[in-house]
């Protein structure tokens, strides 16, 4: 959800706006090169659940750029759901699922920290924001790739 780390990938991008996934949670279960557990918008199929986001447009070059940061197809692929918006409309938009799922892995702190910054950047809910702000995280071993992501910030 930040904008900056996203643009730091791709360049720069529109922000469509903020919208909820209806029937899905938000887990960081996704199975990572890495070691660390990532995000997932989990579809669970009960309106109890939902996911707060932001939706971006981008056009097909930096779609095929952020294919290859996300993993495309190593445990992630690509699918189109529907979007509630402030404004009770409902668009679609394309989301990346995980196909690899381990709930015992935990994110590291940094990548945690990107998205709790994306969810303040773009005024999600603070309770939102605060339950992310509960998921269990790790420290990264690699203290390089830490500060090497968090720099973005600076």
């Amino acid at each position: 959800m930040s904008l900056i780390r996203l643009q730091h990938r791709v360049s720069k991008v529109r922000v469509i706006g903020v919208g909820r996934l209806e029937n899905y949670k938000l887990a960081f279960h996704k199975k990572s090169n890495d070691g660390s557990g990532k995000c997932d918008a989990y579809y669970v199929g009960s309106p109890e659940y939902f996911v707060h986001g932001v939706v971006f447009q981008l056009n097909s070059s930096q779609l095929k750029v952020l294919d290859k940061y996300e993993g495309l197809g190593e445990g992630y692929e690509r699918k189109t759901v529907p979007i509630s918006t402030p404004d009770m409309k409902t668009i679609s938009a394309v989301t990346y699922y995980a196909t690899e799922i381990d709930s015992s892995i935990q994110p590291y702190l940094w990548y945690k920290e990107h998205v709790i910054r994306g969810a303040k950047e773009h005024g999600l809910p603070k309770d939102y924001i605060d339950m992310i702000r509960r998921v269990d995280a790790i420290p990264d071993p690699n203290i390089r790739r830490q500060r090497e992501e968090l720099m973005i910030y600076l």
